[in-house]
């Protein structure tokens, strides 16, 4: 990692629910300015580690550091007014209300005054292009639509690190074209992102670093197109048993490519 001093410092982090350990000892360092990402197959515990560093849940062990300062423990709202945020994968607009509504919840974090708040709603809408959707039912959104809401109402907080969980998944290819750039857009007016992310061309296109979770543990971290080849990172996605045909398979077409 490039950045001596990371906006995000997660040191020895562990949690346990009953029986099963959903996070064992993760430590990561988020650099300021980029889009780092955190993969991994389902029940991986990624999820489960970005609501530890949200304040959703408190860890059993280990800190979290947010721009320097110990922010373990503190509650989600008191995170997200110190300027990091988080979308969940389940969207949820507050039905009857329309775009520019929804937005402007998330401006409020901190904006008292409800003109500003619907200003700042209407700006934001037009950076992740819900501009011509403002007055629109929150809830007559398609699943792209809504996306970019869940997109929005975290931008709207005015965050310094947006935590993205999985803001891809059940999106078409095409629509996964739209939004990358809309991504890139908000690195580039100086925040920092995090995500979550199944798609791999997404993964592959926007981010810098990844890191690869399994069964609640780091196994691999390093540029995407490295760690994508790792074959404990393969078996960890595919199998064991998959991991290790592939694995034939291209030494069997190497071999014959020789012959």
């Amino acid at each position: 990692m490039h950045d001596a001093s990371p906006i995000l410092d997660v040191a020895g982090i562990s949690k346990r629910f009953g029986g099963l350990q959903a996070s064992n000892n993760i430590s990561m360092r988020v650099p300021q300015g980029g889009i780092t990402s955190l993969i991994g197959p389902n029940g991986a515990g990624k999820t489960t580690l970005f609501a530890l560093i949200t304040g959703f849940h408190t860890p059993d062990a280990g800190s979290v550091r947010f721009r320097g300062e110990d922010i373990t423990g503190l509650a989600p709202q008191e995170i997200a007014e110190r300027g990091m945020i988080r979308t969940f994968q389940i969207v949820q607009p507050f039905a009857g209300q329309s775009v520019r509504e929804n937005i402007a919840v998330g401006a409020h974090l901190k904006i008292r005054s409800r003109a500003a708040a619907l200003e700042k709603a209407e700006d934001v809408a037009r950076k992740v292009g819900l501009g011509d959707r403002l007055d629109m039912d929150a809830a007559a959104l398609t699943v792209a639509g809504r996306k970019r809401l869940e997109v929005a109402r975290a931008l709207a907080t005015d965050p310094e690190l947006i935590l993205f969980d999985e803001v891809l998944a059940g999106l078409n290819p095409s629509e996964i074209r739209d939004v990358i750039p809309v991504i890139r857009a908000i690195r580039d007016e100086g925040v920092t992102i995090l995500l979550i992310e199944h798609v791999m061309q997404a993964v592959m296109s926007l981010s810098e670093h990844t890191w690869v979770l399994n069964q609640g543990q780091l196994i691999a971290e390093g540029a995407p197109q490295d760690v994508t080849r790792d074959p404990h990172v393969i078996e960890a996605y595919l199998g064991k048993g998959m991991a290790e045909r592939m694995a034939k398979q291209a030494a069997d077409a190497v071999g014959g490519a020789h012959e």
